[in-house]
């Protein structure tokens, strides 16, 4: 049963150890002429404004957390349009009426979020 595993942990330690000795190499070898340009911040080619650590409003992150929660959501309609197409007639009815029931509940979600008002940028 282990010995399966075998090709996979060599191929596991071959990756960490060809990944180590690169950066290893890289540094030891590589081109290492640090100027004040070099290391200044550099963000899209126009001179930065404020600090890097401020804080991001709740609301981008109420946003992207929305976007991925409707975004998986909806990719489970794929296979279940690949699947649809092979089923048969009452295998085909129950199949619909589930989905239906999947995109009612996505839209009273839907519905609620901008009722709560998550997706204004005020």
């Amino acid at each position: 049963m282990l010995e399966s595993y075998i090709p996979i942990i060599i191929i596991m330690a071959i990756a960490v150890i060809f990944g180590v000795v690169n950066v290893f190499f890289s540094s030891l070898f590589g081109p290492s002429r640090p100027n004040k340009e070099k290391l200044s911040t550099y963000e899209s080619g126009i001179e930065p404004i404020g600090t890097a650590h401020e804080r991001f409003s709740v609301k981008f992150y109420m946003v992207a957390v929305l976007f991925i929660l409707f975004d998986i959501e909806v990719v489970f309609l794929y296979p279940w349009a690949v699947a649809f197409i092979n089923l048969d007639s009452a295998k085909m009815l129950y199949s619909f009426i589930s989905v239906s029931v999947f995109i009612v509940i996505l839209l009273i979600g839907y519905v609620y979020v901008i009722k709560k008002g998550a997706l204004k940028w005020d």
